[in-house]
């Protein structure tokens, strides 16, 4: 029966590949707004040594049968900044791995599963008023929505394998020389580019060559191919996505491609040693056995499933090594000035092992908060319009977030019930301190966007750049606090007057500055005034307890030491 090249291909084709965009989408949304700091935790734990990384890749494709899905996986969680580029090419060399363990798996039928999967949790997403429920729903959505897109763009492009002209174009290739085995290598890349996955490619191969229609090298060969198709799913599901999501998907495409290139000179004296080790399997693939009057070749399946196994194998043992070159060059991928400003959403000071001690997770604690207040006044330089700022002010927004939540889990487990009262109130003190910095960042989040939203005339941005700097000017103290300086003022009552100036000059200027802007400068001058106040309140509880702790001696095993001041009046 003829296919409907619209209805049968074109749009399950269509279709499926924006289901699989938008699940891959609800899926990093999903995840971004749950709790990413113990996300991380959790796969630094699964995947935090490239070691684990492919072990985890391994594992996890192992037990979903699609290298492809895990790719794409990891390319979310990366674009979510809950999985780092190096830890995510290990996992993506462990996908290929495992993709090669259960061959015998490629009909499972993930499709309509995850279509089921999505309406169960799309139900869940409609009708919980649970903000965390709903945002794992979302996750789960997403994650279902990805294997029934697959399944979608699987299904459209099928009939391909019912067309005469295809299958006879299959059936007349032979990779008995170098010229032939490349063209089987490129043919099988694009088919597997087309269907989305290695594993149907593969299983599609095995049956053609256990029907004998394909030779049993060819066969093999194919299975090369269908390593290199499948990067172009991942390269697909990263081009809206970060740049460290797209070097993860960058990071497959290099893998696979080195890795064929690197198989494709050892090919024909890889068939040899393959021989010898179908010899434990049963014989020489390429000899037919006579079932129901019928020629077949039993073997060719069991051939094309070791050499695939064992060429990831080999590729990983060879490129595994590497982890950290393939690192530092995917990072020079795409890089720009805004790159060099530095990554704030994981902590660098905060150590689990050091919760237990004071004297050493306070001043970590406050490093912390000192590296969130320079993160919140890159606010002040996108407001600005600075080159080596944040080119994305949500982004910044979000990797600020994500610290400062870390930052509040992290001193919250401090508290102890040994510690004495003193050190109790210092924990206390501290997350007080940290909500106000939180509060502080906040309020300098919404400074910049009212003036990016702003188009400000030569008046307006005039006045606009006085408050950023006198914001500017007043954090300050903090900073100079952090560095052991003696601080300048930090009562807000010094600077309200500046802020009244401000006004009068914003509601004195005439019809040079529209009623827009002038709204907009009011709002902005209100927001300097709680920057203001939020200053003044982190500037007191650093003051009402003394951060100063002494360190345990090295042969103590009771509870802490009390500080070693007493409290200080704000």
């Amino acid at each position: 029966m003829q296919a409907d090249i619209f209805k049968d291909i074109l749009v399950p084709v269509v279709g499926g590949l924006g289901i699989f965009m938008l699940g891959l989408e609800f899926m990093s949304n999903g995840i971004q707004a749950l709790a990413v700091s113990r996300m991380r935790t959790l796969l630094g734990q699964i995947a935090g040594t490239p070691i684990k990384g492919v072990m985890a890749g391994t594992f996890i494709t192992g037990i979903i049968q699609s290298s492809t899905a895990m790719t794409v996986m990891v390319v979310g969680l990366v674009n979510a900044g809950v999985l780092g580029l190096r830890p995510a090419i290990s996992v993506i060399m462990g996908a290929n791995i495992g993709t090669t363990l259960g061959n015998g798996l490629i009909a499972l039928p993930l499709g309509p599963l995850g279509l089921l999967l999505a309406g169960f949790f799309a139900l869940i997403y409609v009708f919980s008023n649970n903000h965390k429920v709903r945002n794992i729903a979302l996750a789960c959505i997403g994650f279902s929505l990805i294997f029934y897109g697959l399944n979608l763009m699987t299904g459209g492009l099928r009939p391909l394998r019912s067309m005469p002209e295809v299958m006879e174009a299959i059936s007349s290739l032979n990779a008995d020389n170098f010229t032939g085995l490349i063209t089987c290598v490129l043919i099988a890349a694009g088919i597997t580019a087309m269907i989305h996955s290695s594993s149907a490619t593969i299983g599609i191969v095995m049956g053609l060559g256990a029907a004998g229609v394909l030779e049993w090298q060819t066969a093999v060969a194919f299975s090369l191919g269908a390593d290199l198709g499948t990067t172009i799913t991942s390269w697909i599901a990263s081009l809206n996505l970060t740049k460290n999501a797209k070097r993860a998907a960058y990071a497959h495409i290099s893998f696979n491609f080195i890795g064929v290139a690197v198989m494709l000179p050892l090919f024909f004296p890889s068939m040899i040693l393959l021989t010898h080790i179908m010899g434990w399997f049963g014989g020489d693939p390429g000899v037919a056995q006579v079932v129901d009057g019928k020629e077949i070749f039993p073997l060719v399946p069991v051939a094309v499933g070791i050499y695939s196994t064992c060429f990831n194998l080999f590729n990983t043992a060879l490129l595994f090594p590497f982890v950290s070159v393939f690192e530092r060059v995917l990072l020079r991928v795409g890089h720009d000035a805004s790159e060099d400003v530095e990554d704030y959403s994981h902590a660098r000071y905060l150590d689990p092992k050091d919760q237990a001690d004071p004297s050493r997770a306070v001043p970590a604690v406050q490093k912390e908060l000192a590296r969130y207040l320079d993160a919140a006044r890159l606010f002040l330089d996108i407001g600005r319009g600075s080159k080596t700022a944040p080119k994305d002010t949500r982004d910044h927004y979000s990797s600020t977030d994500i610290l400062s939540r870390e930052i509040r889990t992290y001193t919250a487990g401090m508290f102890r019930p040994e510690l004495p009262y003193a050190q109790t109130d210092l924990v206390a003190s501290l997350i007080e301190e940290a909500d106000f910095t939180a509060s502080l960042g906040e309020t300098l989040y919404q400074t910049a966007r009212r003036v990016e939203r702003e188009n400000f005339s030569t008046a307006g941005r005039a006045l606009a750049e006085v408050v950023l700097d006198k914001i500017a000017e007043a954090m300050t103290v903090l900073a100079r606090e952090a560095d052991g300086e003696t601080a300048v003022a930090a009562d807000v009552e010094t600077r309200l007057p500046e802020i009244a100036v401000l006004r009068e000059q914003c509601l004195k200027l005439g019809p040079e500055l529209p009623a827009a802007e002038r709204g907009s400068l009011l709002a902005l001058l209100g927001s300097a005034e709680r920057a203001f106040v939020l200053i003044e309140r982190i500037d007191a509880e650093r003051r009402s307890v003394s951060r100063t702790v002494r360190p345990r001696p090295v042969a103590e095993t009771g509870p802490e030491l009390p500080l070693a001041g007493a409290p200080v009046p704000a």
